[in-house]
């Protein structure tokens, strides 16, 4: 054969092989490409594993798509029962429904109320539901959500008792709740001669009929709850026009917001309406239903 002829058949031979060469370079460049989409793709997974409810933003949960949620019971009307499987009342009816807004579990875990808003500004709970006052002195440890119900106090003493206001506190042991709103305006704003707290405003009014005080100041509903319940109390408004708000640690900027978003959509919609009806056959006042806050 002519040497033409064998240099023919290696130049065919070498162009074999330099499309043999391309076509690897093409396969590898389009695995390279795949790999990167797929790790692209894969960041995209982490980055939404990291997002919670709450439309994807992080709201800094202890446990991701859960609330834990301090509560202080009994507090009738507003806390009834124990959670988890026997609670319910206003304060957890009207937050269940704002979690079920912002497509998040609720998880109550019962507390003290003389620790509730230190622990919440710990971190032991994202939030503190519990009758709460928005108070200047509360804000100092924690932050307040728009209100949810305005409250007032009452003087509550047993059927036919000389104390009828109270103005006539004088010389009295008055219990309360430790740590509330009701037992700082017996200090505060009364004469009695002892203020005793209970751990629970349903102690105060059990040692207000076994005698153990002459007069009890708490939270209005859960003063005429008593009345309802034992026949043998009578009761006068203070009118002290306090609001309630869940409470937040101070960063918990993001969840508050959601939360605030959530309560305004149930007073807009009738929500909060059908709440009031249902724990206090009443409607649900102005300053609830247009009221909102800034934490200071």
């Amino acid at each position: 054969m002519s040497p033409r002829g064998y240099g023919g058949a290696d130049r065919e031979e070498q162009g074999v092989s330099e499309m043999s060469r391309t076509r690897i370079w093409i396969v590898l460049a389009f695995a390279s490409l795949l790999a990167v989409g797929l790790l692209a793709a894969g960041c995209g997974g982490d980055d939404d594993d990291d997002e919670v409810a709450g439309g994807g933003e992080d709201l800094g949960l202890i446990k991701e798509g859960q609330l834990l949620v301090g509560t202080d019971t009994p507090f009738p009307p507003f806390e009834i029962g124990q959670p988890p499987d026997n609670f319910s009342g206003y304060d957890p009816d009207t937050f269940n429904e704002v979690a079920n807004r912002i497509n998040l579990d609720v998880e109550y875990q019962d507390t003290s109320f003389d620790t509730i808003f230190r622990d919440t500004a710990q971190g032991k709970f994202d939030l503190a539901v519990a009758a709460s006052t928005i108070t200047e002195g509360r804000e100092r440890t924690v932050d307040f959500s728009d209100p949810y119900y305005r409250a007032n106090q009452a003087l509550t003493v047993p059927e036919g008792s000389d104390i009828q206001t109270v103005d006539d506190l004088g010389g009295a042991t008055v219990g309360a709740q430790d740590a509330t709103t009701g037992e700082a305006y017996v200090q505060d704003e009364t004469d009695a001669s002892e203020v005793r707290g209970y751990p629970e405003g349903p102690d105060a009014l059990n040692a207000l009929r076994a005698g153990q005080v002459d007069a009890v100041v708490i939270d209005e509903p859960v003063a005429e709850d008593a009345v309802k319940k034992f026949g043998d109390l009578e009761i006068t408004q203070i009118p002290t026009g306090e609001l309630y708000g869940f409470a937040f640690a101070e960063d918990s900027d993001a969840l508050r917001e959601q939360v605030n978003e959530a309560l305004a959509e149930m007073k807009d919609d009738g929500t909060i309406d059908q709440l009031y009806e249902k724990y206090f056959k009443t409607k649900p006042p102005s300053e609830v239903l247009e009221g909102t806050h800034e934490p200071s």
